[in-house]
């Protein structure tokens, strides 16, 4: 499978910005797919997931309440929806997918249960 990232760009503090991850393949709706992000010199991120088309956001307090993840599975599309984005918010920000159906719900946040990557989509807030 193929993942086509895309919706990255400069954005003020307190703006809003929607990422799309658009994947190839036929069995989009059961794949479990989840965005990270990452800085240069820091590990990659979890933000969001979905799990068996249960959705998850990270709990920390950096992304809480402002990210939320959305898919249209006619469109073979994931979203990720960032609103008041602060400084903290620029990163790099990748989308995964496990296709194997086989992930267990501990492992969402693991960026080594996903068997593919999209290209990465640049993000960066201006305070």
């Amino acid at each position: 499978v193929q993942l086509q990232a895309s919706g990255g760009g400069l954005v003020q503090a307190g703006g809003s910005l929607r990422l799309s991850c658009t994947a190839s393949g036929r069995s989009f709706g059961r794949y479990n797919m989840a965005w990270f992000r990452q800085d240069p010199g820091k590990e990659r991120e979890f933000v969001a997931a979905f799990w068996r088309n249960r959705s998850f956001t990270s709990d920390v307090d950096s992304v809480k309440g402002r990210f939320t993840i959305s898919r249209d599975n006619a469109k073979n599309t994931m979203y990720l929806q960032m609103n008041n984005m602060k400084p903290d918010d620029t990163a790099v920000y990748y989308c995964a997918v496990e296709t194997g159906g086989r992930m267990i719900l501990s492992s969402v946040k693991n960026p080594s249960a996903y068997n593919a990557w999209g290209q990465g989509t640049q993000v960066t807030v201006s305070s």
